[in-house]
């Protein structure tokens, strides 16, 4: 996990490459938390390359920009390879590293962009040659952040919107997760993740013909999903709320750990809130080291700024759930650079409340559209709350494999169970793994089980204390729909003044 910044002049003189290099190296620095392992750069062609790294695989080798074998192209990426090593196997070499991130050169070597939809993983990279040649890709959920602008006969792209000089911001739109880009060819998609989301001639299969057999390709997806996200060579936690997801995730881990090595889990919320409880229960079940971060009104409000600030957002649902994490993601980084998190497993099942009462043709076009949309909310706050502590966080339930087994699950077992709870299917397909009272209790939003929600009730008020707050307008941004959402657009403007409002709600241009 890292942070990344290219410039790439369209129309290169030397005095021109000069001011080029200034440019990218101003923009390191304000993602600096995303690597604190590190600073890199290179200037190769007409295109600059910045990389801050966040050291996870091949620690002593690893370091970016990297330039791998006989390739003549350069990398910098963020984001983890999954199947590294498989593809290393296939790939002619030789490699210098044992990098993950090396893979992608020889990937781009061997097939060009074609075959970029074989990497699995979460990412975002840039691959440069002197000649001129530049690919940006960014991967098909949008796991890792990218976004990207033109200004001044140049194209920037960086990790974060804050990485860009201020009179650029008006013009950055975030880079479509599933597409890569050279100057040739432009915008390409390489999975669809309607149709295809394992890729290319990979068709998703048949709905399964009976519940077993989708309970048990659930189970032994997802187990594999954890798997893999354990590829490290440093310590691997998980974020425990307590709730299904996150115990289902946790459960795995434990099992797939080495006997004697001690798995970290991490819980957040006022003193009385449920998720804490609850965590308590499945951390004291499995085994886990456990620790928590139990935090006051007080303590909320005052790290409101740094929240808004990291997730570059001011929708309220997304500040509440955001501020137990970002406490979460501290604690955590004291102890592990590594953590897996729950996320994707509602929009797989039909978790959440607002989806009960549709009929199957809107249920269907809801999942597909929550999956398209979740870079522009959780996976946003996971990455920014996670990433401005120096910690990664890797998400099991996204992986495409476990998409395409969710797609091949009849939409009628998405259903509430028998007690009324969602993500029944889910839920069968670990029973045994958690403690009954886990398995089947219903669920919560983050920011609601945490506690937070509760504290923003309180405190809105002194949080904007104008008594005309309704007539107050932030330029550049929608009427706030409350005092609280207010309070974090002030916050939000003060730190990406220029921002757009479609900028950060995510209607971005993907042509």
């Amino acid at each position: 996990m890292c942070g990344i910044a290219v410039v790439h002049d369209l129309a290169p003189t030397p005095e021109r490459l000069r001011a080029t290099t200034a440019l990218g190296e101003s923009m390191l620095g304000p993602i600096a938390h995303r690597g604190p392992d590190g600073q890199g750069s290179r200037l190769v062609g007409p295109t600059w390359l910045g990389h801050t790294r966040l050291a996870i695989v091949d620690l002593d080798g690893g370091q970016q920009p990297l330039r791998g074998g006989r390739s003549e192209r350069w990398v910098v990426a963020n984001g983890e390879i999954y199947n590294h090593d498989e593809l290393r196997a296939r790939l002619p070499g030789p490699f210098a590293t044992q990098s993950d991130s090396e893979v992608i050169l020889h990937v781009i070597d061997a097939g060009g962009t074609d075959d970029i939809h074989d990497m699995r993983g979460m990412y975002a990279f840039a691959v440069a040659d002197a000649d001129g040649g530049l690919v940006l890709a960014r991967d098909p959920l949008g796991v890792k952040p990218l976004y990207w602008a033109r200004h001044d006969d140049r194209l920037l792209a960086a990790s974060e919107l804050g990485a860009f000089p201020d009179d650029v911001r008006p013009v950055v739109e975030e880079f479509p997760p599933g597409h890569h880009w050279t100057p040739d060819a432009g915008l390409v998609p390489f999975v669809d993740l309607r149709t295809d989301p394992l890729g290319v001639d990979e068709p998703v299969g048949a709905p399964y013909a009976t519940r077993d057999e989708a309970r048990t390709a659930i189970r032994e997806t997802l187990v594999k999903g954890v798997r893999d996200r354990m590829m490290a060579d440093v310590p691997v936690g998980v974020f425990l709320s307590g709730g299904l997801d996150s115990s289902i995730v946790a459960a795995i881990l434990a099992r797939e750990s080495e006997p004697g090595m001690p798995v970290h889990s991490f819980a957040a919320g006022t003193a009385d809130s449920s998720d804490l409880a609850a965590a308590r229960v499945v951390a004291d079940h499995l085994g886990l080291v456990h620790h928590e971060r139990v935090y006051t009104d007080d303590e909320v409000v005052a790290v409101l700024p740094d929240v808004v600030c990291s997730i570059e957002s001011y929708e309220p649902s997304l500040v509440r759930s955001a501020v137990p994490n970002y406490l979460l993601a501290e604690l955590a980084a004291q102890h592990v650079k590594v953590v897996l998190t729950g996320e994707g497993a509602d929009e797989l099942f039909a978790g959440y409340h607002h989806l009960r009462e549709l009929d199957m043709p809107a249920l269907r076009d809801a999942l597909v559209s929550g999956i398209e949309t979740l870079h522009h909310l959780n996976l946003q706050r996971c990455d920014r709350v996670t990433m401005a502590h120096g910690l990664e966080a890797r998400v099991p339930f996204l992986s495409r494999e476990l998409l395409a087994v969710a797609q091949r699950v009849p939409l009628e077992w998405k259903l509430l169970g028998e007690d009324g709870q969602e993500k029944a299917i889910l839920r069968e397909a670990f029973e045994g793994w958690v403690p009954q009272e886990i398995l089947w209790r219903r669920k919560e939003q983050f920011g609601d089980g945490s506690g937070t929600a509760d504290v923003m009730g309180r405190q809105a008020e002194a949080l904007v204390p104008d008594q005309d707050w309704r007539a107050i307008r932030i330029p550049g941004l929608p009427e706030a729909r409350s005092r609280e959402e207010l309070g974090y657009q002030r916050i939000f403007a003060d730190h990406l003044g220029g921002i757009r409002a479609e900028q950060v709600l995510g209607r971005f241009a993907t042509a």
